[in-house]
């Protein structure tokens, strides 16, 4: 398969059964979306053969959107060509008063279950994070990631057997992201999906397809199992190759001998469970064209930034009354919904947007590297990246520079030519080197990963785990935010409070939120229930106690709940092994060949394995549910 002169696959082999969930990486312009475009019908090959069920039901999530003045909700039920059509066909036979035709059309639709189409499609909307005052707001109303989430709606929407997925977590918030991550494990058809978010990957699919040479290469199991088993291959070829040599050597001076006789620090101690899986792991990125890291900045003082008692928003307050002190070593991570003011905070903070109230004291030495969203639509894109970075520091010699741009894959000629070509990962990664350059002591970044693909979001977290300054990170990759930042902040409700647990807590408060939600919106208690409930509760702190106090028996009580909550979280590691380890036999079972005569005692094997774990499954989820009945409660 070619795109216009390049070659994107040679060659390339690749089978999927039903059912199966497979994640697509490989680096930018490497041939992801052309594929995809393949699958649909909207390319061919040059060689070889595509083959796919005729009846095969395909949807795609569109990566963009023509304005139009149609409702969101009505948006989004466009998604089921099939209800509209019947719908259309309904209202002409009623309108001609044909009642047989109109009581076959009621059976049709009866039988597609097309009277909870608008609940499903509200219940997509609500997941994705829109509000029920918006479901009637017109498409042309939102902005471009807002329409890509409709886009994303209208696809999950669609009845299919076959869904594609490109980059659907680009423009989502951590919450839509899980709720989204569950969807897809629930999706009983067969999925593809790119995503450049590995934690993403980790928790949807069953199979990884990479793109590595112009192949296709198709390996067992999520994300990490993929680096773990492309290292082990590239190990081999190493050991094969180390063998080749010895050989070369070896008739080398075979030959050579007889001829003559004819005539190869901070963060470090914070990260040492992460830095056990890169060793482990680190061949499978050993060929990663991305080598960069930060700047030693030219000076660190203990205290970058103090905020005391601030107020932001726009037209009204969106933070009221926050204070924080931004020190050196501070590596914060932003928690919360969007549209609560994270993203404003670091427009605040980068001094790019006015306070309401409050004031921001900077210090003198204070250099902010910010990484906006929206920050390659800057860029100027008639200039090329060697002008960029010399307009930042007017005189610096071209070969620094050059050699600067390599470690983000910028070669050759492409350091000299203007960048309004470039894809959106390009400028993605030229906009970061931008802020490397500066050399800042306090990063600001925003969603810093969007447009990457997973070889340079691997370089990333790297890089920011070296970073010897201060950072505050908004993202909705798990996966970089838990391997670069330290604590959490969360915005929620008008208030920025520390949040006190880690990413895998903030997890379960999100899939618990629905849970806590209904309890709220319970009935409440008669007066004189009121009257005979007790005074004080697990978590109230008896009258009289000091906040010093009531911290510490918080903190008490935390300490007492610790040892539940770290089996409730084992409890869960478990049962996300089974359910992978159910959903790979499940794989092998929908291979026919297993049920050949030849197979039988491997059939008998994956049946009784299935047995044992769908019981294993079943007593995880009782203790589960005990477990949090019992945290709950207290």
């Amino acid at each position: 398969m070619r795109r216009g002169t390049q070659l994107l696959l040679d060659h390339a082999d690749l089978t999927i059964f039903g059912g199966q969930k497979v994640g697509i990486i490989g680096r930018n312009g490497t041939g992801k979306t052309s594929l995809f475009r393949l699958l649909m019908g909207e390319l061919h090959a040059d060689t070889g053969e595509l083959d796919m069920p005729k009846d095969l039901r395909k949807a795609q999530m569109l990566q963009e959107t023509a304005g139009t003045s149609r409702a969101a909700l009505d948006y989004v039920i466009d998604g089921d060509g099939r209800f509209r059509i019947l719908e259309k066909q309904l209202a002409e036979a009623e309108a001609a008063h044909d009642d047989h035709r109109v009581a076959k059309l009621h059976g049709e639709l009866d039988g597609m279950d097309a009277w909870s189409i608008r609940n499903r499609a509200e219940q997509l909307l609500s997941g994705l994070g829109f509000g029920t005052q918006e479901f009637e707001k017109p498409v042309n109303a939102f902005s471009g990631g807002w329409r890509i989430r409709l886009n994303l709606a209208q696809a999950l929407m669609t009845p299919s057997d076959l869904l594609l997925l490109d980059e659907p977590t680009n423009h989502l918030d951590l919450e839509a992201t899980l709720w989204l991550q569950q969807w897809l494990r629930r999706y009983p058809g067969t999925l593809l999906l790119v995503s450049h978010d590995r934690s993403f990957l980790d928790r949807v699919v069953t199979h990884i397809a990479s793109f590595e040479n112009r192949k296709l290469f198709l390996y067992r199991g999520n994300y990490s199992d993929y680096e773990k088993q492309k290292a082990e291959r590239l190990a081999q070829q190493q050991a094969a190759y180390e063998k080749q040599q010895a050989r070369r050597k070896d008739i080398e001076n075979f030959v050579r001998r007889f001829r003559a006789k004819a005539t190869k620090a901070r963060q470090a101690q914070s990260r040492l469970k992460e830095l056990a899986r890169m060793e482990e792991v680190a061949p499978a990125h050993v060929d990663s064209p991305f080598q960069f890291s930060f700047r030693d900045p030219d000076k660190l003082p203990p205290s970058l930034l103090a905020c005391d008692s601030i107020s932001f928003g726009y037209d009204k307050p969106l933070i009221t009354d926050f204070s924080l002190n931004i020190r050196a070593e501070s590596r914060i991570g932003l928690l919360g919904a969007n549209g609560q003011g994270k993203s404003t905070l670091l427009k605040v903070l980068a001094g790019q947007l006015a306070l309401m109230a409050g004031e921001v004291t900077r210090n003198d030495y204070l250099r902010i590297g910010y990484s906006a969203q929206h920050q390659v639509d800057e860029l100027d894109g008639a200039a090329t990246p060697m002008q960029l970075i010399q307009r930042l520091e007017p005189g610096v010699r071209e070969q620094e520079v050059r050699n600067f741009l390599g470690g983000f894959d910028f070669r050759g000629d492409r350091v000299t030519e203007t960048i309004g070509h470039f894809s959106g990962g390009e400028k993605t990664r030229l906009a970061l080197a931008l802020v490397v350059w500066q050399k800042p002591n306090l990063l600001l970044m925003d969603e810093p990963t969007n447009h990457l693909d997973l070889e340079m979001c691997h370089s990333l977290e790297m890089a920011l785990q070296g970073f010897p300054g201060a950072m505050i990170l908004v993202s909705h990759d798990r996966h970089l935010l838990g391997n670069t930042v330290d604590s959490f902040l969360l915005v929620k409700n008008g208030k920025l409070e520390v949040f006190e647990g880690d990413l895998d807590d903030y997890e379960q408060s999100l899939l618990g939120q629905d849970k806590k939600d209904a309890a709220k919106s319970a009935p409440p208690a008669s007066a004189d229930t009121t009257k005979q409930a007790p005074s004080a509760g697990l978590n109230k702190a008896p009258a009289g106690l000091n906040k010093k106090e009531q911290r510490q028996q918080s903190a008490e009580r935390r300490k007492e709940l610790q040892p539940l909550r770290d089996r409730l979280k084992r409890v869960e590691r478990e049962i996300e092994k089974c359910q992978q380890a159910r959903m790979e036999i499940e794989v092998k079972l929908s291979d026919a060949t297993i049920y050949d005569e030849n197979f039988k005692d491997e059939l008998n094997i994956v049946l009784f394995d299935q047995a044992r774990l769908s019981s294993r499954l079943q007593s995880l989820e009782e203790e589960w549910l005990v477990l949090s009945e019992s945290l709950e409660g207290a």
